[in-house]
């Protein structure tokens, strides 16, 4: 516990720092309001990864050296959450690179599976064809994926059910914003499956992007 010396000091050191503050204000002009730091600066978010994409090319993490990346895991077959997720992200994406031609193209959107037994490239193809021209699907072993949804804190498994093919996938909803140096920015809004709102909706993600994309 503080004693009445110690309090004493501590508010003159307080006001003494007021002071000098109030000066160099005074001397230099109105002080400029710091930037904004990103949400996930400093996260130990994303890594390198040898993938596949939905025309069979492999791809490297490298490869989009210089680019803001979307990275959204889910599955082809998803019921429900992951078509809505991605329908409302690349529409963000679309109202984004309309508003914004220059930055927009500075982003590269990427699905990544967590069912690579079934979300093979010919099926991944139609599948991200569905939501943006620039979409790309990636795929690869189940070792691989392993590795790059464990950079991602991504979690998954299988849910099993009526026969052996006709299984759901239960993992993490989220969608990553990654800088041109493959470090995370932000998580992009989503729909909380437990409420009726509209959380992640293309004008949300579009003003997301546009806070961060430089």
């Amino acid at each position: 516990m503080m004693n009445g010396l110690n309090i004493a000091r501590s508010l003159l050191r307080a006001s003494l720092m007021l002071v000098f503050c109030t000066a160099l204000a005074a001397c230099g002009g109105p002080a400029k309001a710091p930037e904004a730091q990103p949400p996930l600066a400093g996260a130990r978010i994303g890594g390198p990864f040898t993938l596949t994409d939905q025309d069979g090319r492999t791809v490297r993490d490298s490869d989009f050296a210089g680019k803001y990346r979307i990275v959204y895991f889910g599955y082809s077959y998803c019921p429900d959450i992951c078509p809505v997720d991605l329908q409302k992200l690349m529409r963000g994406l679309a109202q984004f690179e309309k508003a914004d031609p220059a930055r927009g193209a500075k982003v590269q959107p990427l699905f990544v599976t967590v069912d690579p037994a079934r979300d093979t490239p010919a099926a991944l193809k139609p599948f991200v064809a569905r939501y943006h021209p620039r979409l790309l699907g990636l795929t690869g072993t189940p070792e691989q994926i392993a590795a790059v949804a464990k950079d991602y804190a991504v979690v998954y498994n299988k849910v099993a059910g009526s026969a052996p093919d006709r299984y759901l996938m239960a993992h993490s909803q989220i969608a990553f914003l990654m800088d041109p140096d493959d470090k995370p920015l932000a998580m992009l809004p989503l729909d909380d499956p437990s409420t009726d709102g509209d959380e992640g909706a293309p004008a949300e993600v579009a003003a997301e992007l546009a806070k961060w994309v430089k």
